[in-house]
């Protein structure tokens, strides 16, 4: 089994597993000894892996979880935490224990995520940010390709520093990139009203744009999934039809607009960009590949992982008159009807996609 398959076995793993993880150390023995596996070293051999290394600058015990060994010298630190934590809570012991060995990488994970870091500003104290981040439930082949210079058979110290500070750097800009697209703040948005307005700008025409600018980012970044996903969607996402066995649909709701399979369903133009603009907009909440989309006679369905259980939302556009998008209320157990007057009318219900979306992270 070569590298890739053995991390995205890994993964499949973590995704059964993790529900029933209860403590740190199984975490430890479940998902992150078997990375570090994955990752060549031997964790039985104390030449390779060194289980509770001695960091301590203050006398006061302190220890690594483990340390992966090269001719006797630490090269990476791994600092772990329960599954469930976050791990935002922990980079500052990661850091102090940095400074404590000769290291130049160290990671902090929960067997979920991994956060590696290096001594890029000034060498010996561990960097603020992560140069790479890594979500096991979430791998991309570049995620893949990064986690292989880490191991046994490729580790090439110059060649990972080499790159890091650039993957640092994306990833502190990407950061930037969506806390903007969320909610675009005033330095953001008076870059656009003073490039519109010969270098103008005031407290008002900020307020103004702001929206509009939230409103125009979310549908480059449609244009640009439509795009990339059009031909895909055509030829590899035939929509799938929706077979009640009941009252209720497959997320529990009882239905007001009961539907019965038609063989000969398409799914229009409209109904695809309305799927596209909505995984658009809850992008930074689900990863764009598990946003899937279903249709019925008279109405389309945005779902999750492809599960009738995790529903999105509902379009009805069969009536030019009266098209809405259409989502479960959980709390008033019913469903909340919301008039399109056109499909750019769905940026305006962003804030309440993403709160559904969230259920499903």
């Amino acid at each position: 089994m070569d590298f890739k398959d053995t991390i995205l076995q890994l993964s499949e793993k973590i995704a059964k597993q993790k529900d029933n993880i209860s403590t740190e150390e199984a975490t430890k023995t479940s998902f992150i000894m078997p990375m570090i596996a994955a990752l060549g070293y031997d964790v039985f051999n104390p030449f390779e892996v060194v289980p509770e290394m001695d960091c301590d600058l203050t006398k006061k015990g302190d220890k690594i979880d483990y340390a992966i060994m090269k001719d006797d010298t630490p090269v990476l630190l791994i600092e772990c935490k329960h599954c469930k934590q976050n791990l935002d809570l922990h980079n500052t012991q990661l850091a102090k224990y940095y400074a404590a060995s000769n290291a130049r990488f160290g990671v902090l994970t929960n067997g979920i995520e991994y956060r590696f870091y290096a001594d890029l500003e000034k060498q010996n104290i561990m960097d603020e940010k992560p140069f790479l981040v890594v979500n096991m439930l979430d791998l991309s082949e570049a995620d893949i390709e990064q986690l292989k210079k880490f191991h046994k058979s490729y580790y090439n110290e110059e060649d990972i520093l080499s790159t890091a500070q650039e993957l640092q750097i994306t990833i502190q800009v990407k950061e930037l990139l969506n806390a903007n697209i969320q909610q675009p703040d005033d330095e953001f948005t008076r870059y656009f009203v003073r490039s519109l307005n010969g270098g103008r700008y005031s407290a008002k025409l900020v307020e103004q744009y702001r929206p509009i600018v939230k409103k125009s980012i979310v549908s480059v970044i449609n244009d640009i999934i439509q795009d990339r996903l059009g031909v895909a969607m055509n030829s590899n996402e035939k929509p799938k039809d929706i077979e009640p066995d009941s009252k209720k649909d497959a997320s529990g709701a009882v239905s007001d607009e009961q539907e019965t399979p038609n063989n000969g369903i398409v799914t229009t133009e409209e109904e695809k960009t309305a799927y596209l603009i909505v995984k658009a907009i809850i992008c930074n909440v689900i990863p764009p590949n598990r946003v899937c989309i279903r249709d019925t006679k008279n109405y389309c369905t945005v779902i999750i992982d492809d599960n009738d259980r995790k529903l999105v939302c509902r379009f009805f556009f069969n009536n030019p008159n009266n098209k809405r998008l259409v989502v479960w209320n959980k709390e008033t157990e019913n469903w909340d009807k919301y008039p399109l007057a056109d499909l750019d009318s769905l940026y305006d219900y962003s804030d309440i996609l993403i709160k559904i979306a969230e259920r499903f992270k």
